[in-house]
């Protein structure tokens, strides 16, 4: 079974940093992508980064480019979501996701397994 476990979200000021981790467990295949979504209320799940395991290969939404950056630790089985420069509109609860290799990076339809969310959100 896969499991998802995220952390490192909390309460930051505008122009801050927070660094997310999801550590995973259970997966039995071998390509994959996992992926950083979030949601706040009233809108829609979007992606915000996604990444490619078997060839390293990036996604990041417009609106965090330059801002926001993906990484995996694999001996820790671990990804990570460093946030920089942070802004109100950033205030959500952030997943991360996991899908097989034909899923679309944005595409929150795709994934598979979900973890548990972390609420990031970003005074002014």
């Amino acid at each position: 079974e896969v499991q998802l476990v995220e952390s490192g979200g909390g309460l930051v000021q505008a122009g801050g940093s927070l660094r997310l981790s999801c550590a995973a467990s259970g997966f039995t295949f071998d390509d994959y992508v996992i992926g950083w979504f979030r949601q706040a209320p009233g809108k829609e799940r979007e992606g915000v980064s996604c990444m490619g395991k078997s060839d390293g290969s990036t996604y990041y939404a417009d609106s965090v480019k330059g801002r926001f950056t993906i990484s995996s630790d694999n001996a820790k089985n671990t990804v990570y979501l460093q946030m920089n420069s942070l802004k109100p509109e950033d205030t959500a609860v952030y997943y991360c996701a996991v899908g097989g290799p034909a899923v679309v990076f944005a595409d929150p339809r795709g994934y598979d397994s979900w973890g548990q969310g972390t609420q990031v959100t970003v005074s002014s």
